[in-house]
């Protein structure tokens, strides 16, 4: 199927990112008003300008509306603070629906915040994350999964970003990947796509989309070698996509294994968000009915777009059928 096939039926297309909705908050700083604090002698950083945007699960469901998708919502579970503000505002200026987050006072919003350098536009001092390390209320984990039962019917596509580098303190709990996996059984005709950082072995039924290190420590972790085919037999899903950077994707699945190439669309900027737009344009090429190595090659087009750009960029259809174009003819 040709990109222009996917993004006009991609129209039609609902998807629903489950899982981490984050804040991420790009803070430029003045370099010549650091001075060190009157009251400390602690060196400071004069923030001049914020801008924010909706990260990890967030930038998915970004990707996804700029490509077209025809409704895009995201679920989780968000603290009661002006962060949580900030993001639900960020969406809604983005067209993303967000009532089904649950706004709770037990955790604070997992926020990153990217202190930028106002003279370079570098990101060159560390980064501060708000993040939650308790388990999630047992109260809010049920309401979590309740509202994903609930609403899985409604759409054509689920995209689980669990990005919580935490043992806890993510909305991804057990229950949640429990109900995940039932309802991947129970619908073979919607879509399910996951991304994990710490834990993609642990999903079941699911189109898993680690990159090469995340896969290869699922591996090591389960079987004490590599071995893509064995975690894609575990994970049970129809395929397996294991991200490779310069090189592409490989594609797993019960044809074997095959690696698709990158798309080089331009200078490399910033990776920083490649793994989400993959995801994003491999889950929207899936509910628009495309089969697994032509969504893959289509995601693989958006994240080449994305890395072009600084922060966590998106592709938009323009760029998509652009970059189809240039590599037909082998630019």
């Amino acid at each position: 199927m040709r990109c222009g096939e996917v993004l006009e039926r991609a129209r039609r297309a609902s998807v629903l990112v489950v899982g981490d909705i984050c804040l991420d908050r790009w803070c430029h700083y003045a370099p010549a008003l650091a001075e060190a604090s009157r009251e400390t002698g602690i060196p400071r950083h004069a923030v001049v300008r914020t801008e924010t945007t909706p990260g990890a699960g967030g930038t998915v469901a970004v990707n996804l509306a700029m490509l077209g998708a025809g409704r895009v919502s995201v679920m989780g579970a968000i603290g009661s603070d002006g962060f949580g503000h900030e993001l639900c505002r960020s969406l809604d200026a983005r067209g993303i629906e967000y009532d089904r987050l649950v706004v709770c006072d037990s955790i604070q919003t997992f926020t990153y915040t990217k202190l930028i350098n106002a003279d370079s536009g570098v990101e060159d001092l560390p980064r501060v994350d708000f993040v939650n390390t308790k388990p999630l209320d047992p109260a809010v984990d049920e309401q979590v999964v309740c509202r994903f039962r609930d609403s899985v019917a409604d759409f054509d596509a689920i995209v689980v970003a669990d990005q919580a580098e935490t043992e806890s303190g993510g909305a991804v709990t057990e229950a949640l990947r429990t109900a995940i996996g039932h309802q991947a059984r129970a619908r073979p005709e919607t879509v399910f796509v996951a991304d994990s950082r710490e834990r993609i072995e642990r999903f079941r039924r699911v189109i898993a989309v680690p990159n090469e290190s995340e896969a290869t420590a699922a591996c090591l972790r389960e079987f004490g070698e590599t071995d893509y085919p064995r975690l894609c037999r575990q994970i049970g899903g129809p395929a397996l996509v294991v991200t490779a950077g310069r090189q592409g994707a490989w594609l797993v699945n019960g044809s074997g294994a095959a690696l698709l190439p990158a798309c080089g669309v331009g200078e490399t900027v910033d990776v920083c968000g490649a793994g989400d737009s993959l995801a994003a344009g491999l889950a929207l090429a899936l509910a628009a009915g495309a089969g697994h190595e032509d969504a893959l090659a289509f995601g693989i087009i958006v994240a080449g777009i994305t890395v072009g750009k600084q922060g966590t960029g998106y592709a938009l259809p323009r760029e998509v059928l652009a970059a189809e174009r240039s590599a037909a003819k082998g630019d």
